[in-house]
């Protein structure tokens, strides 16, 4: 096995041969300091959300042709909304919902009070041709790995072992100077059976014992070690079980929204819906992923030249 450079915003799918087992590792750098710094989410929501980058990320490289992998999670706790998009080849976006009064009554350190109870639906969309599959487990005061586990367990019905983290990072710069980032890893590792081979429970159970020791082995850390090339790592946690591993993903940021097209999304509203988005005279929209800001003219809207804008209200708002 050969070591390449450290890499970042990489994820790398690899087998354990000796132990029949196939696995995912992806480390992230910039993606996610881009994705969780175009908001100004508290520090608590912003580890949430890099922790559920990292599993759609694991979850997104499954997929063999193009689509879209969609992470969903709607809850009654202090996040109550958080959304990850994987588009193949990997790119990525995401954003969170969060109530502020909720979030300061609680335990930060606790990522299941940050959720609450509610659902974790992941759905794989591969376009208008072709039928959407969506799975849905129950979010009871778990994390978003446990409820990864259980998608697994009942979804796949496969052996499972998923870890993530995510951190701030200080990164060095030149005279002395540098900047807090924030980074993120993950590894997700699985007990395939043999297609059309013949293995023992005793021996299917010994090999996933043993690989799911080594895999529990991982720190927190070496996931976000950006001088630890992912090669590396998956040799130093199984080199024993003769690791092998395929063609890297390559992960990056995107997002869909343009001012073409949130205009085309402005002009499908009716006049009255349009009025109760203007304020003072001016119509705008955030995207909600990318946090960018479009100012329209309410003139340039055709239900609003018919039914007249309201500039009554204090507020309004609408999200792309």
């Amino acid at each position: 096995m050969e070591f390449a450079l450290p890499a970042d915003d990489v994820l790398l799918p690899f087998q354990a041969e000796q132990a029949d087992v196939l696995g995912r590792l992806v480390k992230l750098g910039s993606t996610v300091d881009t994705i969780l710094s175009r908001h100004d989410y508290p520090e608590p929501v912003s580890r949430l959300l890099g922790e559920a980058v990292a599993l759609t990320a694991l979850l997104g490289a499954s997929l063999k042709s193009d689509g879209k992998l969609i992470l969903q999670a709607s809850t009654n706790g202090a996040v109550d909304l958080l959304v990850a998009d994987f588009v193949v080849p990997g790119s990525m976006r995401a954003y969170a919902r969060f109530d502020e009064k909720k979030l300061a009554a609680l335990d930060h350190s606790d990522d299941a009070a940050l959720l609450g109870t509610g659902h974790l639906a992941m759905t794989i969309d591969r376009g208008v041709d072709a039928e959407r599959y969506q799975g849905v487990v129950p979010l009871e005061g778990s994390s978003l790995a446990e409820a990864a586990d259980t998608y697994f367990k009942q979804s796949e019905q496969l052996p499972s072992f998923l870890r993530l983290a995510v951190a701030r990072h200080f990164q060095a710069g030149e005279n002395g100077e540098g900047a807090w980032t924030w980074r993120a890893g993950g590894l997700l590792v699985q007990k395939l059976t043999r297609e059309g081979g013949i293995i023992s429970p005793k021996r299917f159970e010994e090999d996933w014992t043993r690989a799911k020791s080594l895999a529990e082995t991982v720190e927190d850390h070496e996931l976000l070690d950006p001088t630890l090339a992912p090669e590396r790592l998956l040799f130093r946690l199984f080199h024993e079980e003769q690791v092998r591993v395929y063609h890297a993903i390559e992960l990056t940021t995107y997002c869909s929204c343009s001012r073409e097209r949130v205009g085309e999304m402005l002009q499908r509203f009716s006049g009255e819906e349009l009025s109760d988005m203007v304020v003072d005279g001016q119509l705008w929209v955030n995207c909600e992923f990318c946090n960018a800001h479009y100012d329209f003219d309410p003139k340039d809207f055709a239900p609003l030249r018919r039914h007249g804008p309201s500039l009554t209200r204090s507020s309004a708002r609408s999200t792309w």
